[in-house]
C-alpha cells in the first residue's frame, strides 16, 4: 500500500496537527540558542505548503531530548517557536504544555494561525503510547500528518496511537514522504554494484543492520572502531583498540555468513598510545600491543575509494574513525570526498555520518542526506516502521 501524502489532501480551512522531528541541539551554555537548525530548516517545505493550501489553522507538535516525562526547561521548545517564527515571518504561539485547557480556546480565536505545543515528552504519556493523550492531542484537529521520520520508528502516543483517532485523515509530511522513497530506491531497487559504508563503535547497534546487507550488497566496507572486532576474529593484533569480547563473537558469525567474500576491512591504520594522543601510521593490518586505532590509515582510504568510485548505489552509516578529532578526520573526509564525487546515487543515514557529510562541505553533491540515524537503520533492517505502518493501515 502506497504511502498517503498531503498532496493528496483536502487542506483547505482545515485544522492540521503535524508531528514533526524538532530535536536540535542546543548551545551547552545558552539553551535558548539553536547550534544546528537542519531538521527544522527541512520542516519548512511541508509547513509551507500547509500554510499555502489554506489550512485554518497549523498545531505542530514534537519531542525535544530526554526529560522523561517530566517538565525540564532546558528541553523547552521556545527557541524552535523563536526560530520558527522568524523563518516564517508570522507569529508562532508557544503552550505551556502539549495538553492544556486553555489550548482549546487558543485555538477558538481567530487570531491563532500556527501553534507549536510544548514537548510532548514531559508528559510520560507520550512514550507509553498511551491512548488517552493521543486523543487529546487529536481533539484539537480534522486532519494528521506525521513528517517526523526520525521518530517514525518509535511507538509513540504522536507517532502510533494518535493514527486511531483519524480514520483516512492521516497523512505523510514531505519529508517523511522524501525520506522512504530514498530508503526504498537503496533497499528495493538498487543499481548495482551496490555498496554499503558501515561504521562507528559497536558491532552490537549494527548486526541486524549489518546481516541484512550483506545479502542485498556487492561490497560492504566496514570501518571505525567496529572493523577491530572483525579483525581480532579473523587473528589480527588489534592493541588496546575498543573491541568488546561480545563484539568479536558477532562478528564471527558474520565473517561465516560473507560466502560471497563481500566483506572489506581496513589493511593499515592511524594509531595512538592513547585517545586523543599524537597520532602515527601504522602501515600493518596488524596495531601493536601498546596502541589503538583512531582512523583508518592511507592504503585503506585508496582500496575503499576504489571501491566506492565502482559503485552504482551507496549507503552510508557511520564515519571511519574518531573524525570529530582533527587528527582521525583523514579516512572519513576521504570517503565523503569519494562518495560526493561518485556517478553512483549516495544515501547517507545516523547522525555521526551527517555531521560528518556536513562539516566536509559536500552535503549538497549527496542525493540524499537522512534526518534519522536509529529510524533509517530499522527501515533497513525490517523494511518498515511503526510510525509509518500506522499511517498506511490505522492502529
Amino acid at each position: 500500500m502506497a504511502l498517503k501524502d498531503i498532496t493528496q489532501a483536502e487542506l483547505n480551512g482545515k485544522r492540521v496537527i503535524v508531528r514533526f522531528d524538532f530535536n536540535v541541539p542546543l548551545d551547552k551554555e545558552d539553551k535558548t540558542k539553536i547550534t544546528d537548525t537542519t531538521r527544522v530548516d527541512l520542516a519548512l517545505e511541508t509547513i509551507n505548503y500547509l500554510l499555502e493550501q489554506g489550512v485554518s489553522k497549523l498545531i505542530m507538535m514534537s519531542h525535544h531530548g530526554r526529560p522523561k516525562g517530566k517538565v525540564n526547561p532546558d528541553f523547552s521548545l521556545e527557541p524552535v517557536a523563536d526560530y520558527l517564527a522568524q523563518k516564517l515571518g508570522q507569529e508562532v504561539l508557544m503552550t505551556e504544555a502539549a495538553v492544556d485547557v486553555g489550548l482549546k480556546e487558543l485555538l477558538g480565536l481567530n487570531s491563532t494561525k500556527i501553534v507549536l505545543l510544548q514537548n510532548l515528552r514531559f508528559h510520560p504519556e507520550e512514550t507509553a503510547n498511551d491512548e488517552g493523550f493521543a486523543k487529546k492531542l487529536a481533539n484539537y484537529a480534522d486532519i494528521y500528518v506525521n513528517d517526523a521520520f526520525g521518530a517514525a520508528h518509535r511507538m509513540h502516543a504522536s507517532t502510533y496511537a494518535i493514527n486511531k483517532f483519524f480514520p483516512g485523515n492521516a497523512f505523510a509530511g514531505l519529508l517523511l514522504k522524501k525520506e522512504i522513497e530514498a530508503l526504498d530506491k537503496v533497499l528495493k531497487s538498487p543499481a548495482k554494484p551496490f555498496v554499503a559504508v558501515v561504521g562507528g563503535a559497536k558491532v552490537s547497534d549494527k548486526i541486524k543492520t549489518i546481516e541484512r546487507l550483506l545479502v542485498n550488497v556487492n561490497n560492504l566496507i566496514i570501518g571505525g572502531a567496529m572493523a577491530y572486532p572483525f579483525l581480532k576474529a579473523m587473528g589480527h593484533e588489534v592493541g588496546t583498540s575498543l573491541c568488546s569480547d561480545e563484539d568479536v563473537a558477532l562478528a564471527q558469525g558474520i565473517l561465516k555468513a560473507d560466502k560471497g567474500k563481500k566483506l572489506s576491512l581496513p589493511i593499515d591504520h592511524i594509531v595512538s598510545n592513547e585517545f586523543g594522543g599524537k597520532p602515527e601510521t601504522c602501515d600493518s593490518i596488524d596495531i601493536p600491543a601498546s596502541q589503538m586505532g583512531l582512523d583508518i590509515g592511507p592504503k585503506t582510504i585508496t582500496q575503499f575509494s576504489d571501491i566506492i568510485s565502482k559503485a552504482q548505489t551507496i549507503l552510508w552509516n557511520g564515519p571511519m574513525g574518531a573524525f570529530e578529532l582533527s587528527d582521525y578526520n583523514k579516512g572519513t573526509f576521504a570517503l565523503c570526498e569519494a562518495m560526493a564525487g561518485s556517478d553512483a546515487y549516495t544515501l547517507v543515514g545516523g547522525g555521526d555520518s551527517v555531521s560528518a557529510v556536513n562539516q566536509s562541505g559536500y552535503a549538497e553533491k549527496f542525493s540524499h542526506v537522512s534526518t534519522g540515524g536509529g529510524a533509517s537503520l530499522e527501515y533497513i533492517e525490517k523494511g518498515q516502521l511503526p510510525g509509518v505502518q500506522a499511517l498506511k493501515f490505522g492502529v
